[in-house]
């Protein structure tokens, strides 16, 4: 809290401090107003959201949000003295972009294993793009650590039935994706995604996450969260023109396909001694593995998410080749 309290910010600027107590059993409203002085430099305020899930906590922060701009700063997030100045002079100047984000640095509470270098981006640590400008068909997604969107745009995403696919993580799971699923929601509707290096970040990582352990299950996680993510994917990427593609976005045709590709990457595995600790290949199986299993559990639900998206896509003013998304601009 105390890196909000130190931010720079020109008199022009009107902003808030919203902290989300998602069902917490940590006493957060607490500890927050004790930390908050009594004559702040921005106000403070708490509200509460009892659906346990990140994607629940931030859907009440934008909605209970009085500007336009919303960062989400998460609590391991340290964000630098400009990022409230440096985020709407970027949200000013570029109107037709939806969201913007930056790079991040890793303060780790120990010295990082040996391997932390090769996935520090699976901690959204690094770099986003290789300079400042539009990463909307490039990248194609941005952190969810410091990540901030115009209002208007998830009003605009909200207007035509927008529902996310994905929860985020609850409790101790790790599952993940709503970050991009918002993202890729708001370039079906025509936004632009935008990445500046002013806006930084130390992203605090405590030692139980430098574990290979936790990066294995962090893995398995992502290739969860391709599930639900793929039917944006799909309308993104690839042409509707296509007459086998519709069976091809099936759940049977994919689950089929990462079955395929698992028991692919364990028969790799078995011939390949030696894998531990830092190997790409165990990741690799784990990924494939989270990515079976979450299409098991979506076994009834895959399908009725791929028209859903198909529906929302309808529900813009989308016009070209999907494989390019050319698109008419948001009002």
């Amino acid at each position: 809290m105390s890196h909000l309290l130190a931010q720079q910010v020109s008199q022009d600027i009107k902003w808030e401090v919203i902290i989300v107590d998602n069902a917490s059993t940590d006493k957060t409203p607490v500890v927050a107003e004790s930390l908050w002085p009594r004559n702040p430099p921005v106000p403070l305020r708490i509200i509460h959201e009892p659906k346990l899930g990140l994607s629940y906590a931030r859907y009440s922060g934008v909605e209970a949000a009085k500007y336009e701009i919303v960062s989400f700063v998460d609590d391991d997030n340290w964000v630098c003295p400009e990022w409230v100045q440096a985020t709407s002079e970027i949200m000013r100047g570029n109107p037709d972009v939806g969201a913007c984000g930056g790079m991040s640095e890793a303060a780790c509470e120990e010295a990082p294993p040996w391997w932390f270098g090769d996935y520090a981006g699976d901690y959204a640590v690094g770099f986003q793009g290789e300079g400042a400008g539009d990463i909307t068909f490039t990248r194609g997604y941005l952190w969810g650590a410091g990540l901030s969107i115009r209002k208007s745009a998830w009003r605009h995403l909200q207007r035509v039935g927008f529902k996310s696919l994905l929860v985020g993580r609850r409790g101790k799971s790790l599952s993940s994706g709503e970050d991009s699923e918002i993202c890729f929601a708001l370039r079906l509707a025509g936004w632009r995604l935008w990445y500046d290096e002013r806006l930084n970040l130390r992203h605090y990582i405590p030692s139980n996450r430098l574990k290979w352990s936790y990066l294995r299950r962090l893995h398995r996680g992502f290739g969860a969260s391709t599930v639900g993510l793929e039917p944006y994917s799909e309308h993104l990427l690839t042409p509707d023109s296509d007459p086998g593609r519709p069976f091809r976005r099936t759940w049977q045709w994919k689950a089929a396909g990462t079955l395929k590709l698992l028991l692919r990457q364990l028969q790799d595995v078995r011939l390949v001694d030696g894998l531990g600790e830092g190997s790409p290949q165990i990741l690799k199986l784990e990924w494939t593995w989270g990515r079976f299993l979450e299409f098991l559990k979506r076994r009834n639900g895959y399908n009725e998410g791929l028209f859903a998206v198909s529906e929302l896509k309808k529900s813009f003013k989308v016009r070209g080749d999907s494989s390019c998304l050319e698109v008419t601009k948001p009002a």
